[in-house]
C-alpha cells in the first residue's frame, strides 16, 4: 500500500471510533441513568485519550512527510488538507490534557444540568473555573504565542480570526438595534399562542415537519434533551428536541433547527463518509443550513400557513385567530431571556454578548466568580430587561459546561451564511412560496443539498458559501432580509 492508502485506511478507523464517542455523547444527553455520570466522564476520558493518541500517532507524520499533494486530485487533495490541520493540533496537544478535559467536560455536564434545575450558580461556578483553566491550557498549547481565543475559534471555523468578527459584529450591531428601536417604537405588539398543546400532539407534528423537510429516518430518530442537539454523520445521524405544553413553537422550531443540521450530515457525498470530509466542513457552515431551514424557510410566511393548519388539525385550534396572526405569534419580536427562543432581531445581539464574555474570560480579563455579574449588566444593558434568574441567565446554556470555547460567534457567522444563501436560492428556485405554502420544501432543500450539503469537507467554510451564491460572503444579505422582514411586519 502507498503512503496514501495508508493513512487514509489508520484515518478511517480513527473516523469511526470518533462517531462512537459521539454516540456516547448523544446517550449522555437522552437515555444515561443520571446515576452514570461519573463512570460515562471515565469512559469518555479513556475513548478520547485513545483518540488523541491515534491522532498524533508518529507514523501519520510520516505518512504525510512521503505524500506528494500536488500529485492528488482535489478530493484526495481536501483530504490530505484536514489530516494536516488535524496533526497539527493534535500534536501541540499533552496527551494527558486532552483526556483531562474530556474527563471534566463529560462530568461538568451533568453538574451544569442540575445547577440550571436548581437555579444555583453556586453549584456550577467550581466546575466551570475547572474547564475554563483547561481550556485556557489548550489554548496556549495551540496558540503558539498567538491570541488563545483565535486558537480554540480555529477548532469551530477554520481561518476565521475574533478580530474579524469583531468587527462585523459591531458593523452588524448598529443596524440590529437600530431595526429593534424602530419595532419597539412601532406600537405594534402582536399576541403569542395561547393554549395547552399536548406532548404527544407536538412530537406526532415535529415528525411529520423533520419528514417534509427531508430528515430521513431510515438513518435517523428524534429523541428529547434539556438542549436541543445532533449528533452523527453518515448513515446514522440523531437529533433531539424539547417539549413545552405551553410554547409548541419551543418544540418545532428546535426541530426545524436541529433537522437542518441532521440533513446537511445525511446528505453529504456518501463516498466521503468516514473520512475527513464526511463531516460538515465548520459550524458556521453548519449553522447556515439549520438557520435558514428554520428562519428564512420555517418562520415564512408562506410555511407558516401551512404549519397554521396542521396545527389546527392536530390540536383543534393553533392559538391564534388566522394564519397571519399565527404568521405574526411566530415572529412576534420581544427582549425574552433565551438565545434558543429568540427572535430573528435579537438572537445575534445575544450570541455577540456570549462572544465578548468568553473572549474575557479566555484572556484572563474576566474571572469565573465574576462572570454571573458580568452577564447579568450587560444583558440588561443590551435587552433592556434585568435577569430574573440564572435559568434564564448564565446557566442557560450548555456550550461553556463542555468547553465549547470558541463555538458560539459560529452560530452568528451562520445566520450571515444563511442570509447569502437565502439570497441565492431565492433568484434560483422561482415560485418557493408557492412550494412552501403546501408544506413542500423539496426544491429549497434540493438546491441547498446540491450547492452546500454534498461538498461536506471539499472547501474551506467560505469558498463552500461563496461557490453556492456567487459572491464572497458578506452580513448585507442577512440584514437587508431582516429589515425587510420586520419593516413588513410592524409597519417600519
Amino acid at each position: 500500500m502507498s503512503a496514501f492508502e495508508n493513512l487514509m485506511a489508520f484515518q478511517h478507523e480513527t473516523e469511526a471510533l470518533a462517531q462512537v464517542a459521539g454516540r456516547l455523547g448523544w446517550d449522555q444527553e437522552t437515555m444515561m441513568p443520571r446515576g452514570a455520570a461519573a463512570q460515562r466522564a471515565e469512559e469518555m476520558g479513556a475513548l478520547e485519550n485513545v483518540l488523541h493518541t491515534r491522532r498524533t500517532d508518529p507514523r501519520i507524520g510520516e505518512w504525510l512527510a512521503a505524500i506528494d499533494d500536488t500529485a492528488l486530485d482535489a478530493v484526495g487533495a481536501a483530504k490530505m488538507r484536514h489530516i494536516r490541520r488535524s496533526y497539527a493540533r493534535a500534536t501541540k496537544l499533552p496527551d494527558t490534557l486532552a483526556a483531562e478535559i474530556a474527563r471534566v467536560t463529560s462530568r461538568a455536564q451533568g453538574i451544569w444540568a442540575e445547577a440550571r434545575a436548581a437555579d444555583d450558580v453556586a453549584h456550577f461556578l467550581p466546575t466551570l473555573a475547572e474547564v475554563v483553566r483547561l481550556k485556557r491550557e489548550e489554548a496556549a498549547a495551540l496558540a503558539d504565542g498567538g491570541d488563545l481565543y483565535d486558537a480554540l475559534l480555529d477548532d469551530y471555523e477554520p481561518g476565521a480570526t475574533a478580530a474579524e468578527i469583531g468587527a462585523m459584529f459591531d458593523r452588524m450591531r448598529t443596524r440590529l438595534v437600530m431595526l429593534r428601536e424602530k419595532i419597539m417604537a412601532s406600537g405594534r405588539n402582536p399576541a403569542g399562542i395561547t393554549g395547552r398543546f399536548d406532548e404527544e400532539g407536538q412530537l406526532k407534528l415535529a415528525q411529520e415537519v423533520a419528514s417534509h423537510f427531508g430528515y430521513n429516518f431510515k438513518h435517523g430518530r428524534i429523541d428529547k434533551a434539556v438542549h436541543p442537539f445532533s449528533s452523527g454523520s453518515g448513515t446514522d445521524v440523531r437529533i433531539t428536541t424539547r417539549v413545552d405544553e405551553g410554547d409548541p413553537f419551543n418544540c418545532l422550531y428546535s426541530t426545524i433547527h436541529e433537522v437542518g443540521h441532521g440533513c446537511y450530515e445525511q446528505n453529504i457525498a456518501p463516498e466521503f463518509g468516514l473520512t475527513p470530509l464526511g463531516a460538515g466542513v465548520s459550524m458556521g457552515v453548519h449553522e447556515s443550513q439549520s438557520r435558514i431551514y428554520e428562519n428564512q424557510l420555517g418562520r415564512s410566511r408562506a410555511f407558516t400557513g401551512w404549519l397554521h393548519g396542521r396545527m389546527t388539525t392536530i390540536f383543534g385550534d393553533a392559538g391564534a385567530a388566522d394564519a397571519d396572526a399565527f404568521y405574526a405569534a411566530v415572529n412576534r419580536v420581544h427582549s425574552g431571556y433565551i438565545r434558543t427562543e429568540a427572535d430573528e432581531v435579537h438572537y445575534n445581539l445575544h450570541i455577540m454578548m456570549r462572544f465578548d464574555l468568553e473572549r474575557k474570560l479566555m484572556d484572563g480579563s474576566l474571572e469565573v466568580d465574576d462572570l454571573e455579574a458580568a452577564w447579568n449588566t450587560r444583558f440588561e444593558h443590551d435587552f433592556g430587561v434585568a435577569v430574573d434568574k440564572p435559568s434564564n441567565g448564565v446557566l442557560q446554556d450548555v456550550h461553556w459546561s463542555v468547553g465549547l470555547f470558541g463555538y458560539f460567534p459560529t452560530y452568528t457567522l451562520g445566520n450571515v451564511y444563511a442570509g447569502c444563501l437565502n439570497l441565492a436560492m431565492r433568484s434560483a428556485v422561482p415560485g418557493l412560496d408557492d412550494d412552501l405554502a403546501r408544506g413542500h420544501t423539496e426544491a429549497a432543500t434540493g438546491w441547498l443539498q446540491e450547492h452546500v450539503q454534498r461538498h461536506g469537507g471539499l472547501y474551506e467554510p467560505k469558498e463552500v458559501i461563496e461557490r453556492a451564491c456567487g459572491f464572497e460572503p458578506n452580513e448585507g444579505p442577512l440584514l437587508d432580509y431582516l429589515d425587510a422582514k420586520f419593516g413588513a411586519l410592524y409597519g417600519v
